[in-house]
């Protein structure tokens, strides 16, 4: 009898067969396949609730659909994958998938995704600290830039990638920023084109031909069909404006036939717009019209803002050669209308990405306002406010880790215990008030006599602490004994006539590194200098 395989080990088969035949659909670029199987694989992974195959699926998914250039179903589904990309923590993949939402959020005049994306990718990439993958993130930073219309910016980022990697011997970071930089200077060659910048526009275009052609070997040794076609069509579109039309004819032409096997169909868009265009420079205008109108027929509202505002040009361009006025004039609204409404789409992605980072940083200024306001509160809750000195919260505060310290470290710290001789006289006779100047004084005293690295304490009424980290007796010893001759030899009558003041010190050192232990033997030893006779220290 033929064993009978559950529901659920039914459906963890076919999720297997779906992945393997994605992955074998993607080495193959075979795209709609591709799609197929992985578009099943997330379902069924969805629905069996098994994460890592969700994601794997999901990451062809968005692969598949990226590639074949249906770049608003593609962010569809790069949104549902984010998440679960994203609990799983920074990983090169995340930065992968923000980076083709950042250029499909460009393509498609999504600028606020693109520069929602552009700017996590880079944090992804910064928090890994892999210089590769900052290199990509900043080229997806740069397509940004140039995307809302400052080609300059773009390069300059895509530049500081291009250093990063040229050296490193991966290829694909390479080949990504090669081929953007050529992408960027095209960009800015059609922004001064009719300018009357010429020399500008003139060395945009030199330095989109030198990136063509400085990334076309790496291109091919790196493989990729995709990276393949998108320098070709790079390089081809330099050719053109730089007037080698041959050259550039034969190699757009060849491209474009290799775009449509593997199913690139933006790639085969801007493909053929670059060889309307060369029509145009070929003085065949008819041919440019009627090959630009069925592009722009075919595509609808798929293609791309860039290529749709490039082919509306070249449509003008070809109308106005023919003599058909009316047929130019409206070509020229519609690239306007397309430029007007591709700007205002900049703008507000730009002025609702500014204020997020107004708010972000108000944000955070506040938090590091209340931080400082927490901190400045929790300083003085550790100080005494008559003397300045640190309380006996700072002392249960700071004494512990300096114990530890001295402990860890094998040194000698010492503690020393010093009381004010007949202090409650001085208060019973002249008052409470001048009781305060001299303690003030003595705290004063006592900063001008210690270290910077000292800790100075309040202890008790007229009593002070002091910890002298890294300190053998004998050091401590002389440094209290000169404190004492201070205060001794202090004209205090300026507080008071006839007012004395004079110190019994005791001091302790450690082992043991314990506070209880420490104070309680300064303590004896403070009060032995009292029973011996008072302004005077003494050891434990």
């Amino acid at each position: 009898m033929p064993d009978v395989l559950s529901p659920e080990v039914q459906h963890d088969d076919a999720l297997s067969h779906c992945l393997a035949e994605a992955r074998h659909a993607q080495a193959q670029s075979r795209l709609d396949e591709g799609l197929t199987h992985a578009q099943r694989a997330w379902d069924l992974a969805r629905d069996l609730h098994m994460l890592a195959e969700q994601v794997e699926a999901g990451r062809l998914r968005a692969f598949f659909l990226y590639r074949r250039g249906d770049l608003n179903a593609f962010l569809r589904a790069a949104e549902a994958l984010l998440p679960l990309l994203q609990a799983q923590g920074p990983s090169p993949e995340l930065g992968e998938l923000l980076r083709w939402m950042t250029l499909a959020g460009c393509e498609t005049g999504d600028f606020e995704t693109a520069m929602r994306c552009a700017n996590e990718g880079y944090a992804v990439a910064q928090e890994l600290g892999d210089s590769r993958l900052i290199a990509v993130a900043l080229n997806a930073l740069g397509a940004t830039f140039e995307r809302m219309g400052d080609p300059w910016q773009a390069e300059r980022l895509m530049t500081e990638a291009a250093a990063l990697v040229r050296e490193q011997p991966s290829l694909y970071e390479r080949v990504v920023t090669l081929n953007n930089l050529c992408h960027v200077a095209l960009g800015a060659f059609h922004l001064l084109r009719d300018s009357g910048h010429d020399a500008a526009c003139a060395d945009a275009l030199a330095r989109a031909l030198r990136y063509a052609q400085e990334v076309r070997p790496h291109a091919e040794a790196f493989g990729d069909p995709f990276a393949r076609v998108t320098t070709e069509a790079n390089l081809g579109e330099a050719l053109l404006h730089s007037g080698q039309l041959e050259a550039a004819e034969a190699l757009l032409v060849q491209t474009l036939e290799q775009a449509r096997a593997l199913g690139y169909e933006v790639q085969a868009w801007i493909l053929r717009c670059s060889l309307a265009e060369l029509r145009l420079l070929q003085s065949e205008p008819r041919q440019a019209y009627e090959d630009l109108r069925l592009l722009l027929q075919e595509a609808g509202e798929r293609a791309p803002s860039g290529t749709a505002l490039r082919a509306h040009h070249a449509l003008y361009r070809a109308a106005q050669r023919m003599g058909q006025y009316e047929e130019a004039l409206k070509q020229l609204e519609l690239c306007q209308r397309l430029e007007r409404r591709r700007t205002a789409a900049q703008r507000m992605a730009q002025s609702r990405f500014f204020v997020t980072r107004l708010e972000a940083e108000q944000s955070r200024q506040r938090a590091e306002h209340q931080e400082a306001r927490a901190a400045t509160l929790e300083a003085h809750l550790e100080l005494d406010p008559l003397t300045g000195l640190g309380n006996r919260r700072c002392m249960e505060s700071r004494m512990p880790a300096l114990l530890r310290a001295a402990e860890a470290a094998g040194q000698v710290l010492t503690l020393a215990l010093i009381d004010a001789d007949h202090f409650k006289l001085i208060n019973d006779q002249l008052g409470h008030t001048v009781g305060d100047r001299v303690l003030q004084q003595l705290a004063q005293m006592l900063r001008d006599n210690t270290r910077g690295s000292d800790l100075l304490l309040r202890y008790g009424g007229e009593e002070f602490l002091v910890l002298f980290p890294d300190t053998v007796p004998d050091r401590a010893f002389e440094v209290c004994e000169r404190l004492r001759q201070c205060v001794e030899s202090f004209p205090w009558d300026g507080i008071a006539p006839g007012l004395q003041v004079t110190l019994s010190i005791g001091l302790a050192s450690s082992p043991p590194y314990a506070t209880d232990l420490l104070i309680s033997r300064a303590d004896s030893a403070m009060y032995r200098a009292k029973h011996l006779g008072r302004n005077r220290v003494a050891l434990a």
